[in-house]
């Protein structure tokens, strides 16, 4: 039955109110981080806030980020991805809303606030794009998923008109209360998009599967035959999730390329002022045509994603954008002319590395078997969202500053900041490289039966985590520890022994570290990573040990990948 969909050429009008949903839904992540900017505009002085207090109000946010992706993914395989997405929606929405209603001076009411915020925000992401790769066929399920993310932006845009045209007349609370207006898009979605037809098949529900397909293809429901036999309904135990530790390394991994991109949006008006010596005014000007570029690079990436393939096309963007992050770095006061090659490089790092993340966001998605594929989702984009704590703290580290939310610019730290936001991209082009198996124009059930042949050992889920984990942890040693650490992580899933001793190596090297540079903090952070790493290499070496082909293990992972 969803072979029709598989056979499908051309979209349909249903397919596209499908993806307008999902992205309205993602717009609001750009429209929240907009007015809470706003708000903190209107509150700083008049509330006489500290630097801690307006942290914790824009930090709150991305602390519960992890676990509502991880949630919402769950919710997704367990209740229905449609009614995960209604759910994620008000989250946000209700939540944004609630902050008109603020007492005066009670900035502990807008930290929770946006705690709750945040907890929906990235559950909508993981929800509604593992909704539209299940509305599409594989031949289209790159780029008809890389079109949310690509509008994304807009959701500034909305904002930024209402901050300026609407705003003197409402103030800070009315333009919260705006929030709530996205509550209406539960209305669309329950009237416009009905339940995937590939969850719903799962659940043993196949009249209404065909139903759903039958909606999707705009055909009468009679024209599709029923299944003669049905799948076994299937449960769902998110645990089921550390049966890949190949996938959460790849998503990881993958997910964590923000983190760059992420650090320098914190810098760039400011680095813009400084190295090209304009005002903010004229530096919020040049931001314009940053933006544009991304929006354009995001719409190219969304292509190349399924003409060249996830994996090639997640390769180039990365190496390139790296490229151009530490060109712009180190030509930052050269000038053809009067054109400065720091903004031209600027410029060209945004058009890839932004339009990296349409690459991968559905990659992410990809990895899972149908099952699992909301809650995998979640979990590995979590994860990835962990960078924009990770970006901004290195960056701080880098700079020598005490503020971890936004740092002071310096020239002293331009190069070795811009070198930082680089190598998280080769963390990514590793991973597409040698660790991701490639998905385009493969169906969800091809990718089904692949992921359930698939077995693993408890070391091997042990060295996964515990790696990732720690080299997360280890940015607060050094910023550019995690570079050695991640590439180790992935080695230990291809090549265990070796990933091991890398792993081991990497325990030394911070322990070393955090007994020699750091203060309190940096010590017990440190230690608490050496353990993690101490514990990823062991399990990396006992599944070494335990697998006496893993020395062929980058052959064996490319002749897997299908030839496209």
């Amino acid at each position: 039955m969803l072979d029709l969909l598989e056979k499908q050429q051309k979209l349909t009008f249903n397919q596209w109110k499908v993806a307008g949903a999902a992205t309205l839904g993602d717009m609001l992540d750009f429209f929240d981080f907009f007015l809470i900017s706003f708000v903190l505009g209107y509150v700083v002085k008049n509330w006489h806030l500290t630097f801690g207090q307006s942290g914790a109000i824009l930090l709150a946010s991305g602390i519960s980020a992890p676990f509502g992706s991880l949630f919402y993914g769950w919710l997704a395989d367990k209740t229905g991805r449609r009614t995960a997405l209604i759910a994620a929606v008000l989250n946000v929405s209700l939540a944004t809303g609630a902050m008109a209603f603020t007492p005066e001076g009670a900035w502990q009411y807008l930290v929770a606030c946006r705690f709750i915020v945040g907890f929906g925000v990235t559950g909508l992401y993981s929800v509604d794009i593992t909704l539209m790769q299940e509305f599409s066929p594989a031949s289209k399920r790159g780029w008809f998923t890389g079109v949310t993310t690509t509008l994304l932006p807009a959701g500034s845009l909305l904002a930024a008109l209402l901050g300026y045209f609407v705003a003197p007349h409402i103030g800070w609370r009315g333009m919260v209360a705006t929030g709530l207006a996205p509550a209406l898009l539960c209305l669309y979605i329950r009237v416009f998009v009905p339940e995937s037809p590939h969850w719903l098949l799962r659940k043993g529900r196949p009249e209404e599967a065909r139903k759903s397909l039958a909606w999707a293809l705009d055909t009468d429901p009679a024209t599709i035959p029923l299944p003669t036999e049905l799948p076994p309904t299937e449960k769902t135990r998110w645990i089921e999730l550390f049966r890949y530790p190949r996938n959460i390394v790849a998503g990881c991994l993958t997910g964590l390329t923000q983190t760059g991109g992420v650090a320098l949006a914190l810098w760039l008006i400011a680095l813009f002022v400084m190295v090209l010596n304009v005002t903010p005014q004229e530096a919020s000007k040049l931001a314009i045509f940053v933006a544009l570029a991304a929006i354009v690079g995001r719409a190219f990436c969304s292509w190349i994603s399924d003409a060249w393939g996830r994996r090639a096309s997640g390769v180039l963007c990365c190496v390139v954008s790296a490229g151009f992050m530490a060109l712009a770095g180190l030509l930052h006061n050269v000038y053809v002319g009067t054109v400065s090659m720091f903004f031209v490089m600027i410029l060209c790092q945004s058009f890839l590395g932004s339009g990296n993340y349409t690459i991968v966001g559905p990659y992410m998605g990809e990895l899972w078997p149908a099952r699992l594929r909301g809650s995998g989702m979640g979990l590995v984009y979590g994860v990835g969202n962990l960078g924009k704590f990770i970006g901004p703290a290195g960056l701080a580290w880098i700079a020598g500053s005490s503020n971890y939310v936004k740092p002071a610019a310096t020239m002293a730290a331009l190069v070795p900041g811009f070198m930082f936001f680089a190598y998280w991209y080769l963390i990514g082009a590793f991973a597409f490289w040698l660790i991701g198996a490639e998905t385009r124009g493969r169906t969800i059930d091809e990718i089904d039966r692949e992921m359930n042949a698939l077995g693993t050992r408890r070391s091997e889920v042990v060295a996964a985590v515990c790696g990732i984990l720690g080299a997360v942890l280890s940015v607060a040693v050094m910023p550019f520890a995690p570079l050695a650490m991640l590439i180790s992580v992935g080695f230990t899933v291809i090549l265990p022994t070796l990933g091991g001793v890398l792993m081991l190596a990497c325990a030394a090297g911070v322990l070393y570290l955090a007994l020699t540079t750091g203060g309190v903090v940096v010590v017990a952070l440190g230690l608490i990573t050496v353990a993690l790493s101490t514990a990823a290499g062991i399990a990396s070496l006992v599944t070494g040990r335990a697998t006496p082909s893993t020395a062929s293990g980058l052959a064996d992972h490319a002749a897997n990948v299908p030839a496209q």
